[in-house]
């Protein structure tokens, strides 16, 4: 069992950045995946970034890639998404979730956070 609590969120203006914080509990969180999601008013949950188990590997988003880092401390039980040059497209819920599959292009959703919102003005 792992229990994620996401924090950080607030609002910001377009151009700004924000550091976002997935803490976790349960003895097994460093064996996860970890992924950060977002989901918008009126739209789909989408994919933003993967970090694998070890903090080795990355995967982004398209819409993110260049902006936005995942990062994440195994001995806080604590991953990050650091967002820069925020646009106000970037409004949104953000979620992190443990995820079971090791391949950073594929999902296997085992627990998500509640979410924090994320709010970025023109």
């Amino acid at each position: 069992q792992v229990t994620l609590v996401e924090s950080g969120g607030g609002l910001v203006q377009a151009g700004g950045s924000l550091r976002l914080s997935c803490a976790a509990s349960g003895r097994a969180f460093g064996t996860y995946v970890i992924d950060w999601f977002r989901q918008a008013p009126g739209k789909e949950r989408e994919f933003v970034a993967a970090i694998s188990w070890n903090g080795g590997s990355t995967y982004y988003a398209d819409s993110v890639k260049g902006r936005f880092t995942i990062s994440r401390d195994n001995a806080k039980n604590t991953v990050y998404l650091q967002m820069n040059s925020l646009k106000p497209e970037d409004t949104a819920v953000y979620y992190c979730a443990a995820d079971r599959a090791q391949d950073l292009r594929l999902r296997a959703i085992a627990y998500w956070g509640q979410g924090t919102q994320v709010t970025v003005s023109s």
